[in-house]
Parts: C-alpha cells; structure tokens; sequence
C-alpha cells in the first residue's frame, strides 16, 4: 500500500533523491520547499501524487499550515522525513551570533517544529514514522565544524527522548548519520563560512585538505537505504550511512569509553 511521505529539504542533495525514489515506487509524497520551482518538472511527471508546499521551516506557523495542508490533501501522513538544514564552516572563536542563531533555528529548531505539527496527526492515525537526518558530526567532531556539530547533537539528544515518549503511540524513530557523500553540502547554497581569524589558517587548511582526500559516499546509493527503512517493521533508533561512517563512531565510543575507564575513581569518589 502506498506510503504518504512528507519531506523538508527536498530540492536539492539527499531530499530530492529520496523524494523522487518514493514516487518512483507509488508512495505519495508532499515535497517542503523553499522555491517550488524547483520541482516543476518532478510536478509534470507525478502530478498525481507529489504535492510541492513552499516551507520556510523556521517558521513554526508555516510548519503546522503545510503539515495541516498535507493531512487534508493526502489523508493521512504515514512518516516524516526532517531532512532540511544547512552546513557552517568556522572555528568556535570565529563564530557570530547571527550565524550561530540561523543555524540553530534552521537545523534544531525547524526540525522540531515538524515533528510538533505532526505528532497530532501520527498520535490519532495510532501509527507513524519520524526520520531525523542527522550526521556522523552528530557523535563525532571535527575542527571548524562545531556549530553544525552542536546542532546536530541537539537533534540526536531531542529525537531519541522523542523515541521513547511516542512508541506507545505506534510511532517509530530513526535518526539517520551518514557520513561524507557527494551531496552539494560544500556549495554555497549549503554552506556558511564564518569571516576567519589568521590564527586558524592552518586548522583550515588541513581541513579542507581532508576534505578533499575523503572517501566520499554516493548520494543516489542512500535511496534503497531510505526505502528499506521505510519499510522496516522495527527500524533501528539509529542507522548509520556510509562505509566510513561506522569504523569513525567505532573508534570514538572506544577512546572515550578508555577516558571514562581511567577516570572511574575520581567519578566514584566524587559520588560522596
């Protein structure tokens, strides 16, 4: 039976992929954008079962309306994929308050405002699915990338509590952490670079060089991972990306279960 699929971000990188995979295979889905222009010509071809809502998903009303709006074109809203957000580059010094608050209120903040609109719907249909893209930057850290980081850890702490709080609803939770891919995470619609401070030129410059060097994923190959999960009758809490992805998480649980070893007196002592 076919599937209703509401989607943020779905313009561009892995929303789109994943949006036009669902109507590829007959699901219905509703495709949050900021520019709906960008969709017209997936609109020809899936006039049936695409509807395009223009979002701006900081904006908690507009995040009720097009989720309202998608309940009573479609019926029901069987899962939500939160996939809108955007990238910054800047060491923590570099960071400005205006970067700092754009993030947060596109990354964290318009997530939650989905899954607030949502749940209502979910709760009554006594059934649903949330999917939270995060990042492999969500359980792991890298120089200059700390305010995506933090946003991301925001949402991993916010979406598992969720997790919990909703399975007696029927309402199942992923959060999704892929690692490197080819998206156009590094073009400037996706990208904010903090101005730079000289004293971190040469953290910058090993970053990109890493970056360069990666083994990046295949984006398009993250479509069958989405409609498996879809799918799953228990879909995992979390769900890794990438071949890289999971020997990086690996090693960092492991370093810092050998810090929290060593400290163990100190931490018992300071019991009382």
């Amino acid at each position: 039976m076919a599937k209703t699929i509401f989607i943020t971000g779905a313009s561009r990188g892995f929303g789109r992929i994943w949006t036009e995979a669902f109507l590829k295979r007959g699901d219905n889905v509703v495709a949050a954008v900021r520019n709906p222009e960008s969709l017209k010509e997936l609109v020809k071809e899936f006039s049936s079962n695409l509807l395009v809502l223009k979002l701006d998903v900081t904006d908690k009303s507009e995040s009720f309306e097009a989720i309202e709006t998608a309940k009573k074109h479609f019926g029901k809203i069987d899962v939500l994929i939160n996939n809108a957000g955007f990238g910054h580059i800047g060491a923590v010094e570099e960071l400005n308050e205006k970067d700092v608050r754009a993030q947060l209120e596109t990354n964290v903040l318009g997530s939650l405002w989905a899954i607030q609109a949502v749940l209502p719907i979910m709760r009554q249909q006594n059934s649903g699915q949330i999917i939270q893209l995060s990042s492999a930057l969500g359980l792991n850290t890298v120089s200059l990338m700390g305010l995506y980081s933090a946003s991301k850890f925001a949402v991993e702490g916010l979406v598992e509590t969720l997790a919990g709080e909703v399975r007696s609803f029927g309402i199942k939770t992923t959060i999704v952490e892929p690692g490197g891919y080819s998206t156009d995470f590094f073009g400037t619609t996706s990208l904010v670079l903090s101005e730079s401070i000289p004293a971190y030129d040469n953290i910058r410059k090993d970053f990109y060089e890493h970056a360069s060097e990666q083994d990046s994923g295949n984006p398009a190959a993250t479509a069958t991972a989405l409609v498996r999960l879809v799918d799953a009758e228990n879909p995992p809490l979390r769900l890794l990306l990438g071949k890289t992805t999971y020997p990086w998480v690996k090693h960092t649980y492991e370093e810092r279960l050998k810090t929290w070893e060593s400290w163990q007196d100190v931490s018992v002592a300071a019991h009382g």
